[in-house]
């Protein structure tokens, strides 16, 4: 990347303070950008950094002009900006593959659509169909009757099994699967009887999902992702869990069988639901938490079993004073 800062502001649509000619040739952090570098601050712990960073030009709101003495953009949004910098130069880097592979293996059943790119070693079942604009890296599977939606994004290793729908837009990173058969079982005569998973997975537009990450197909009827989710690596998704639109799923989230989970939830690292819990719009699970009732919508919750936030948040401070108040007790016993 070579701009000048001018060039930028319009490229984000933001105010130059300063020299709108300076060079910018890269993007960096705050605290390890040095000459030729823009960065940015939105973070209030980050505001610190300003008068010492090695930057050439940095991305501020409009309170923080009076502070910076190298040339700036000001942006309503300082964060945002920086993404859809970031986001230009990813699209000048950008080099997928084209065309179809002569090693690829595409039914002649399978409906292909304008300006689709299949990778080595990719198998396209029979009756499937892919969107136009969509790319497939090599060594996917893409199941039988399974329906890609436009400007689809698969990176390699991802498996898509039979009948899966998925919208328009989507991004699947590398050794994720999707549709494998939910964990279903039931006893007879002292052993476990499978029970047979014959729904679906839907994903929705706009959906991305890290890499690693299992959905399993619903028992009967579907796995839901809405549209606008994003889920990050190492995820869990069971069968018939309903993830409503614009949530994020943190990496190692797990989330059990029948979960139904509002819009714009927020699930952190590690935390673990047990099934047929409902989690309502806007909610926040903290990381680590683990859910074993339903959370209503805009509740943050913490801690195992998890509980309003700033009552898990009492508990932990009492629980540290339990050794305190241990030796106060036996300080009374002993002088009784």
């Amino acid at each position: 990347m070579k701009k000048t800062l001018g060039e930028i502001a319009e490229i984000i649509d933001g105010v130059v303070v300063g020299d709108k000619n300076t060079i910018i040739t890269n993007v960096a952090g705050i605290t390890d950008s040095k000459n030729g570098d823009i960065t940015f601050v939105s973070n209030p712990k980050y505001i610190q950094y300003i008068e010492s960073t090695k930057a050439s030009a940095i991305i501020i709101s409009e309170d923080q002009k009076l502070i910076v003495k190298i040339p700036a953009i000001v942006s309503k949004n300082p964060y945002l900006s920086y993404t859809k910098l970031l986001n230009s130069i990813a699209i000048e880097k950008e080099k997928h593959p084209s065309g179809i592979s002569k090693n690829s293996a595409v039914s002649a059943s399978a409906v292909i659509n304008k300006n689709i790119s299949i990778g080595d070693f990719s198998v396209i079942s029979e009756n499937a169909e892919i969107g136009s604009n969509t790319i497939i890296y090599p060594n996917c599977y893409i199941g039988r009757n399974v329906k890609i939606g436009e400007h689809c994004l698969i990176y390699p290793n991802v498996t898509i099994r039979e009948d899966i729908i998925v919208g328009n837009n989507v991004i699947i990173h590398s050794g994720t699967v999707i549709g494998s058969d939910g964990f279903g079982y039931v006893p007879e005569n002292n052993t476990l009887k499978k029970i047979p998973q014959i729904g679906i997975v839907e994903i929705g537009d706009n959906v991305e999902i890290g890499a690693n990450v299992t959905i399993d197909r619903a028992t009967t009827g579907k796995t839901l992702i809405g549209k606008g989710t994003k889920i990050d690596n190492l995820v869990q998704i069971a069968h018939n869990v309903q993830i409503g639109e614009n949530s994020i799923i943190v990496a190692q989230v797990g989330i059990s069988g029948s979960t139904k989970i509002g819009n714009g939830v927020t699930i952190a690292g590690q935390a673990g639901l047990i099934g047929h819990v409902t989690i309502g719009d806007g909610a926040i699970v903290a990381a680590q938490a683990g859910v074993i009732g339903d959370v209503p919508p805009k509740e943050t919750v913490s801690g195992y079993p998890a509980r309003p936030h700033k009552q898990a948040m009492k508990l932990y401070a009492l629980i540290q004073k339990l050794p305190e108040l241990f030796e106060e007790l036996k300080k009374l016993k002993s002088n009784k």
